[in-house]
């Protein structure tokens, strides 16, 4: 069985589809790419709906996009099928001025082709193709590897497998390995974010531009959740000092977690105590406190 075969199937002509095997060239964006597919569907979607000229001269004469993600060597899981639609010119201010791409730019993304003023933007829409078997399609994705995108009637894609559960489904991290990035804090996995609501403690934030640090405690609505929410939106979560600093410099981890029926007087004073081990208060860190 192949990809083409799967397209027929769906009455779907192989030769009016171009097969995308994303890999992000932009290591953090690379890295948290799966978490994007699975739970941030439309910053995906926005990842591809801009492209090289080449490609968007492909995507002229085609009708659809079947997206998947790099999975191994040779491999690409499935992630979807798209409709094209119409596309429209935009120039670079343009571009940045999309929601979706600010907030690809946070997580690394450089955007907009270098040495171009206006690129193509792709209306994709998501069709009901195999939805059961996103994150678990596997096909062979045809050599040379850094080929990553394809035209489907010129190519043979074996289906390698079709995985029992979501290869997208990423194991939560033990609470004392969580490193995570100001962009990451937005496009937590679901399962990962139940597991935060569900936690109070001591957290820390680390400034990589002078390796100065933040200690705060999370006892609130949705304890570690809700508190990182609040900086994911606005950068310094109401802190006077992380107010004058550039969030994308800041890393994210947990110190100590708490029982969630602790006194809030009890945290406080777990908070100080960790303020004065790391020395986090003013002038040698970022707490005012």
């Amino acid at each position: 069985m192949e990809l083409n075969e799967l397209l027929l199937g769906k009455h779907i002509n192989p030769s009016d589809v171009i097969v995308f095997r994303h890999r992000p060239s932009e290591p953090e964006l690379n890295k948290v790419f799966p978490l994007l597919a699975a739970d941030r569907p439309d910053l995906f979607n926005a990842y591809q709906q801009t492209h090289s000229e080449k490609i968007e001269n492909a995507m002229l004469s085609a009708k659809h996009v079947a997206s998947f993600i790099r999975h191994g060597s040779g491999k690409a899981l499935f992630i979807g099928l798209y409709a094209i639609g119409k596309s429209r010119s935009l120039t670079q201010a343009q571009y940045w001025r999309v929601p979706a791409h600010a907030e690809l730019k946070k997580l690394g993304m450089r955007g907009f082709v270098s040495g171009r003023s206006t690129c193509l933007w792709f209306d994709l829409k998501l069709k009901d193709f195999y939805s059961d078997w996103k994150g678990k399609l596997i096909v062979d994705w045809p050599p040379p590897e850094r080929s990553w995108w394809r035209r489907a009637h010129r190519n043979s894609m074996s289906i390698h497998a079709v995985l029992e559960d979501s290869a997208l489904h990423t194991a939560m991290q033990k609470w004392n390995e969580l490193d995570l990035t100001w962009g990451q804090l937005n496009i937590l996995p679901k399962r990962w974010q139940a597991k935060l609501a569900e936690w109070r403690g001591i957290y820390y934030i680390f400034d990589s531009s002078d390796a100065k640090g933040y200690v705060g405690s999370a006892y609130g609505s949705e304890n570690l959740l809700g508190r990182w929410r609040q900086y994911g939106a606005s950068g310094h979560g109401g802190n006077r000092l992380l107010r004058q600093r550039d969030p994308t410099n800041f890393r994210f981890t947990i110190l100590e977690l708490v029982s969630p029926t602790m006194p809030s007087e009890e945290v406080q004073w777990l908070e100080s105590n960790w303020k004065e081990r790391l020395h986090t208060r003013q002038p040698y860190g970022l707490n005012d406190n």
